[in-house]
C-alpha cells in the first residue's frame, strides 16, 4: 500500500475547510457531516474559526485508502 504524502513535524500547517474542500474534491457540507457523525477529525476552533492541521487530514486520508482497498 501507498501513502497517500508524509510529512514532517516542520510541515503539520493549519488548513481551513476551503483548503480541505479543494484539496479532496468533496464539499464542506459533507465534511462537517462526517465531523458531526465521529468520522473526521474535530477542528481546533481560533476565535470564529476552525483549522485543522494538514497531518489530520493526510492521516485521514490514509485511513479512508486503507479501508478502500480491504
Amino acid at each position: 500500500m501507498t501513502t497517500i504524502t508524509t510529512l514532517n513535524e516542520f510541515d503539520d500547517r493549519l488548513i481551513d475547510m476551503k483548503y480541505i474542500s479543494g484539496y479532496t474534491g468533496m464539499t464542506d457540507k459533507w465534511f462537517y457531516a462526517l465531523i458531526k457523525q465521529g468520522k473526521f477529525p474535530k477542528p481546533i476552533k481560533l476565535g470564529r474559526t476552525s483549522r485543522w492541521k494538514m497531518s489530520e487530514l493526510i492521516n485521514w486520508l490514509n485511513k479512508q485508502e486503507e479501508a478502500s482497498s480491504r
